[in-house]
C-alpha cells in the first residue's frame, strides 16, 4: 500500500432531481479516476437536496435501504469501474420508522464494507434533522480499504470531539466529513474545527460542504471544502465558496507516523482520568 494516496472530494450544487445528481457525481468520479485518484467522497445526503430545511413528511421519499438500495448498488458498480474507494452519504431506511443519516463505504473492487450512521442530530432553524433521523447506533467504524483505513464523521458530528478521538483510536488514517452547512451559521468554525481535530487526533480529514442555495429554504451553502493534514495544514487550496468543484490532493500517510512520534498525543492520553466525560 502506497504511503502517498491521491484522494478526491466533490462539493456540488443541487441539480433538481436524483438521477441527474447521481449522474453528475459519476462524472466527477470518472474525472478523478482519470487523474489518478484512488478514493473519493461526496457531500451529506449527496443524491438529494438538503430537505432538512423544512419538516414535511413528503421528504421521506428520499430514503432507501443500505446497502441494497439503488444508489449504493450503483456506486458499487462505479467503484468497480473506476477502481476507487467511494464514500457515499445517503438517507437510509432500515425498516419502517427507522431512518438514519448514513454514509456507505465501498471498496475499490465494489465490495460494500459497511456504513457509518450520524450520531449527533441537530434540531435548529434550517437544520430540522430530528424530524427525519434517529441518532446513529452503529459505533465508530474504521474501514480497511484498498487505500488505507477510512472513517466517516457527518456534518454536525464535527462539533463533538469524542467521535473524532474514537475514530483515531480505531485506527483511522483519513476521515471523510460530509456536510451541509450554511453561510453565516458556521463559517468561522468551518476552517477551525476540522484542522484542530486533525491535529488532536493526528490523521487526515476531508471536509466536504455543499454549495449554493436550494429549493427548500434560504440556507446558502458555502462550499470551501478541503483536505487537512495531521499538522493542521490545508493540503493545497481550499475550494470555492460559490462554485461546484472536484478537489484532488495527494495525501502522504507517512506523515501520520511522523507526527505521532513527534507529538505523542496518543502515548500521553489519560483514559483513567476521563470518567467524568461520559457521565450524563
Amino acid at each position: 500500500m502506497a504511503d502517498v494516496v491521491r484522494a478526491a472530494l466533490v462539493q456540488a450544487t443541487w441539480t433538481g432531481d436524483t438521477e441527474s445528481m447521481i449522474a453528475k457525481h459519476e462524472e466527477h468520479a470518472r474525472a478523478a479516476a482519470a487523474q489518478g485518484a484512488k478514493v473519493i467522497g461526496f457531500q451529506e445526503v449527496f443524491n438529494a437536496p438538503y430537505f432538512c430545511q423544512v419538516q414535511e413528511p413528503e421528504h421521506y421519499r428520499w430514503a432507501e435501504p443500505v446497502p441494497d438500495g439503488p444508489t449504493v448498488r450503483r456506486m458499487q458498480q462505479l467503484a468497480r469501474e473506476t477502481g476507487m474507494v467511494i464514500v457515499v452519504p445517503v438517507f437510509e431506511v432500515e425498516q419502517s420508522g427507522f431512518y438514519y443519516n448514513t454514509a456507505a463505504v465501498i471498496d475499490a473492487d465494489g465490495t460494500f464494507l459497511g456504513s457509518y450512521r450520524k450520531h449527533h442530530i441537530p434540531q435548529v432553524k434550517g437544520f430540522w434533522e430530528k424530524y427525519y433521523f434517529k441518532p446513529g447506533n452503529a459505533g465508530w467504524p474504521v474501514f480497511d480499504t484498498a487505500v488505507g483505513k477510512i472513517g466517516v464523521y457527518i456534518c454536525y458530528d464535527r462539533h463533538f470531539p469524542e467521535g473524532w478521538r474514537q475514530l483515531g483510536l480505531n485506527g483511522a488514517q483519513l476521515v471523510y466529513n460530509p456536510s451541509a452547512t450554511s453561510r453565516g451559521l458556521s463559517g468561522y468554525l468551518w476552517q477551525l474545527e476540522q484542522p484542530a481535530a486533525a491535529v488532536a487526533n493526528e490523521y487526515f480529514i476531508a471536509a466536504i460542504n455543499r454549495v449554493g442555495v436550494e429549493e427548500y429554504g434560504d440556507n446558502d451553502f458555502y462550499g470551501t471544502s478541503y483536505f487537512v493534514d495531521p499538522r493542521g495544514r490545508f493540503v493545497g487550496e481550499v475550494a470555492s465558496d460559490s462554485k461546484e468543484e472536484l478537489v484532488i490532493r495527494d495525501l502522504d500517510f507517512g506523515l501520520i507516523d511522523e507526527v505521532r512520534q513527534q507529538w505523542a498525543f496518543y502515548r500521553d492520553r489519560r483514559p483513567d482520568a476521563y470518567e467524568g466525560l461520559v457521565r450524563p
